[in-house]
C-alpha cells in the first residue's frame, strides 16, 4: 500500500530550462514535489525525464555544453541547488541518485556502501560500519550480504546490485533519492523486491522515480508529472492524473495513443 505524503514541500521547481548547446531539453518547468511521497516522472523516451532528474543532482556540471536557467530549491534548508554558492558535494549528499542499470564500484560490497560515508569525512570503524550495516537493512540487502561484506560487488546478482546501489544512495541519509527507471533491467521478481523496498523507502527519504511502466507508476506513486517533447503538461496526484487527466496529450499516452 502506497503511503500518504507529508502536505509540506520538499523541493520548489521553477522555471527550469535545460540547454544542450543551443537545443533546449527542457522548458520552463515549474513543480512542487511534496515530503515523504514518491513523485513518478512519466512521458514518453527523449522527453526530458532523466534531464530533469540529473539537472537535480547537479550532473550536468559534468558538462561544460550544457547550461542550466531557473531555481530548484530545498525547501528544508532554503537553499537553491543550482547556486553557485552551493557545494556540488552538498547536493549530491543530500540528492542521492540511482540509475538505470546497477553500476556497483569495482570494489567490496562493504566499500560501496562505505563510499558515501568516506567522502563525507567519516572515519570511525565503528560509526562506519554501523552506517553500512543501517543503509543495507533499508535496501533490504542486509540479511543476504551480511556475511560476505569483503567480497566483491560483482559477485552479487543484478537485483541485488541494484539494491546495493540503493544503499550506497541512502548510507549518506540523503532528503531525496532519485531513481531513473531503476527496474527497467530488472526481471520481474527482482522488479517487485524493488517496487516494494521503494514504498518502505518512503518514511525516511522522498523519492523521485523516472519510470517508462504506467502500472508501475499507478502502483507505487502518491503524485505524478508528465512530461512531452521537454515541457511539463500536467502533474497532480496519481489518482487524478490516471483518473481525470486535464492534458489531451497526458490522455493519449495513457491509452497507449502515444509514445
Amino acid at each position: 500500500m502506497v503511503m500518504q505524503p507529508s502536505t509540506s514541500l520538499l523541493l520548489k521547481i521553477e522555471d527550469l530550462s535545460v540547454y544542450y548547446d543551443k537545443t533546449q531539453a527542457l522548458k520552463n518547468i515549474t513543480l512542487s514535489v511534496r515530503a515523504n511521497g514518491i513523485t513518478a516522472l512519466m512521458g514518453p523516451s527523449g522527453c526530458g525525464k532523466s534531464t530533469f532528474l540529473r539537472a537535480i543532482n547537479r550532473m550536468h556540471q559534468l558538462y561544460d555544453s550544457i547550461k542550466l536557467t531557473g531555481s530548484i530549491r530545498l525547501e528544508s534548508h532554503d537553499i537553491d541547488l543550482l547556486a553557485h554558492d552551493t557545494p556540488v558535494e552538498w547536493v549530491r549528499t543530500h540528492i542521492g541518485m540511482v540509475f538505470q542499470k546497477p553500476n556497483p564500484f569495482p570494489k567490496t560490497i562493504f566499500e560501496n556502501v562505505a563510499y558515501g560515508l568516506r567522502v563525507q569525512g567519516v572515519k570511525n570503524k565503528n560509526e562506519l560500519e554501523g552506517k553500512v550495516q543501517k543503509a543495507l537493512e533499508s535496501a533490504g540487502l542486509w540479511k543476504e550480504a551480511k556475511d560476505r561484506l569483503q567480497k566483491n560487488a560483482f559477485t552479487l546478482s543484478g537485483g541485488q546490485q541494484q539494491r546495493l546501489c540503493i544503499a550506497r544512495a541512502l548510507a549518506p541519509e540523503p532528503e531525496v533519492l532519485l531513481m531513473d527507471e531503476p527496474t527497467s533491467a530488472l526481471d520481474p521478481v527482482s522488479t517487485q523486491v524493488i517496487e516494494e523496498l521503494v514504498m518502505s523507502l518512503c518514511e525516511e527519504t522522498s523519492i523521485m522515480l523516472v519510470t517508462h511502466n504506467m502500472h508501475q507508476a499507478r502502483r507505487i506513486s502518491n503524485d505524478v508529472a508528465f512530461l512531452y517533447l521537454g515541457e511539463l503538461l500536467e502533474s497532480g496526484t496519481t489518482e487524478q492524473v490516471f483518473g481525470d487527466p486535464k492534458h489531451e496529450t497526458t490522455r493519449s499516452y495513457l491509452l497507449g495513443s502515444i509514445g
